[in-house]
């Protein structure tokens, strides 16, 4: 006997995929595992134009089933009975699948797995390789489920594949009413209800940096469409990640989100023995409390997170430092030329030390000018790694009361921290600063202020343009320098006025930056001027890229040219 089941729950999906499959083994029996979901059941009841002969397991004989084909799942875990079968040699497998892999993945003979939307797009693209005709009802069948995986095609999960998927199922006469109308539906009265409790039982963790919510909530009945209420709740307080506890009837069932690549919910489902996708996963839980659940997921939430790694996003360079035999006064005069109020003590590559400006006036009022910073530096200092955490760094300047945090890679130092960047990020990321000490509306105002202007980019530069810029990114980022778009070029964007007169400024050597670029695509040619480290590419049409390096320019007495130092962006910005 051949048979067509999923996983137990089953969503629009899973029945979408059960029916597609059907149309690749029309010999098989199609068979759900278990329950369905409330909007499934709702769906078969009401809508009688779509009527397919679906067996109850409690009809089907395990051991008459030789042929066992899989759709929209492959673990072990959420097969229901037919957990009993698989492991038997006699038992042919087919698998289509668009989960990721879980530790108790099934092996079949044959697996088609792809990282697309929903299965539902997989089966389609193989009914369509093999011209197999669909009918309408069964175009708009598959479309439910690519739609209500993909939340309508605007989940981050969603793929190219999904929306050709959708293109060739239209084109079969899919009923895009029929799936509005299904999709989006309204609360019932116990759905609004749940759906209060969860945003009055919400609560916020910060979990290494990262901000983390957890809501529960306990009903006497089981309520319909659980994930929905979830997902309603994750706009309406626009969280990053976000964790549902229900205890329905004798059991909790877990429904987790997450936008951000540092917390995948699947692998923190799969704790639970659940799983799904990095952004939306599920898991049912049977023999604990809420409180107990609860307790689990704190603690696997704190073995999982990757942390947020922010030192070398934060970090200052090339590092402004002196050597141990710098006297107090160059180093002061150092000082006020950079605009800084400390230094790395650096001898032939490692740091010794740190001086502040404080040490340096101290010993300036002391008539001890001329003595070496040596003899002042501070030798206790706390350096950190490119991928230290918010945590780390605050840890640092604030516990430690440092100045200055020494960013330190295969024993070298590659940049410098300030106290002055870590309070920059945490304005400019509010939602790191205790409530007292920052109001909502400030934090609202400067959250405003950053903005990701992709969007723009592609709508005004020529396709060759964006290549470029990429191409620009990944040199930077190979030589470890960091690449900036600035000046005319980046207001007539905003403003959405053509301009192509690019100019590149590099945290780093622009020089070397030019040279390495110009390697890559030796038609170009570049001009370098030495004193100023500047330099230009030129294309063989003509197009030309001016390469600045960020520096700092000052000047010893009055009408004297100015003299030019590498530096940092933040620091270039001053001038």
């Amino acid at each position: 006997m051949q048979v067509i089941t999923t996983h137990i729950n089953a969503d629009f999906d899973a029945m979408a995929s059960m029916i597609a499959a059907k149309k690749l083994y029309p010999d098989a029996q199609m068979v759900f595992p278990g329950s369905q979901e409330g909007n499934l059941r709702e769906f078969f009841v009401k809508s009688t134009s779509f009527i397919y002969d679906f067996t109850r397991i409690k009809n089907i004989n395990l051991d008459d089933v030789d042929f066992l084909i899989l759709v929209d799942t492959r673990q072990r875990s959420r097969i229901g009975r037919f957990e009993e079968i698989v492991d038997r040699p006699d038992l042919r497998i087919h698998i289509y699948d668009h989960h990721p892999d879980a530790p108790d993945d099934i092996k079949g003979e044959k697996e088609i797995v792809r990282l697309v939307g929903s299965t539902s797009t997989i089966l389609t693209g193989l009914i369509k390789e093999r011209g197999i005709k669909l009918s309408p009802e069964e175009a708009t069948i598959l479309a439910l489920g690519i739609y209500e995986d993909t939340g309508s095609l605007t989940f981050s999960s969603t793929t190219e594949e999904d929306f050709l998927a959708c293109a060739y199922l239209r084109s079969c006469g899919c009923d895009l009413n029929l799936v509005s109308d299904l999709i989006n539906r309204e609360l019932s009265p116990e759905q609004v209800y749940l759906l209060d409790e969860l945003l009055r039982s919400s609560k916020t963790y910060n979990i290494k940096g990262i901000e983390i919510t957890i809501a529960e909530v306990s009903s006497d009945k089981y309520i319909s469409d659980f994930a929905v209420l979830v997902h309603k709740l994750k706009d309406m307080k626009n969280l990053d990640v976000l964790f549902a506890l229900a205890l329905m009837e004798d059991r909790i069932y877990l429904i987790a989100r997450s936008r951000i690549p540092e917390v995948n919910v699947a692998e923190v489902a799969s704790y639970f023995g659940g799983g799904g996708h990095a952004n939306a996963a599920s898991a049912t839980i049977k023999g604990l409390t809420l409180i107990q659940a609860e307790e689990k997921l704190l603690k696997v939430l704190q073995n999982h997170i990757s942390p947020i790694q922010l030192a070398r996003q934060l970090m200052s360079a090339p590092v402004i430092s002196v050597s141990p035999g710098t006297s107090i006064e160059e180093t002061a005069n150092l000082m006020i030329h950079y605009n800084i109020n400390a230094v790395p003590v650096i001898d032939e590559d490692e740091i010794k030390g740190i001086i502040t400006r404080q040490v340096i006036e101290k010993a300036a009022y002391h008539k001890l000018q001329k003595l070496p910073v040596s003899d002042f530096m501070t030798t206790d200092f706390h350096p950190v790694r490119p991928d230290a955490t918010l945590m780390e760094i605050q840890e640092g300047l604030v516990d430690r009361h440092q100045r200055l945090l020494p960013v330190m890679e295969d024993g070298k130092i590659i940049g410098v921290i300030t106290r002055r960047d870590l309070l920059d990020y945490l304005v400019q990321d509010g939602d790191q600063l205790p409530d007292p000490v920052y109001d909502q509306e400030t934090i609202k105002s400067q959250k405003g202020s950053v903005k990701n202007i992709q969007n723009i980019m592609k709508e005004q530069l020529p396709r060759d343009i964006i290549d470029l810029f990429k191409e620009l990114g990944e040199v930077a980022e190979n030589l470890k320098y960091k690449a900036y778009v600035v000046g005319g070029f980046v207001r007539d964007l905003l403003l959405r006025k053509p301009n192509l007169d690019i100019d590149i400024v590099i945290e780093g050597d622009g020089i070397k930056f030019a040279k390495a670029f110009s390697k890559k695509h030796p038609e170009t040619k570049i001009r370098c001027h030495q004193k100023f480290n500047t330099a230009v590419i030129v294309f063989p049409d003509g197009f030309k890229i001016d390469v600045a390096t960020a520096r700092l320019e000052y000047y010893e007495y009055p009408a004297a040219l100015p003299t030019v130092k590498v530096s940092s962006l933040k620091l270039d910005l001053y001038r």
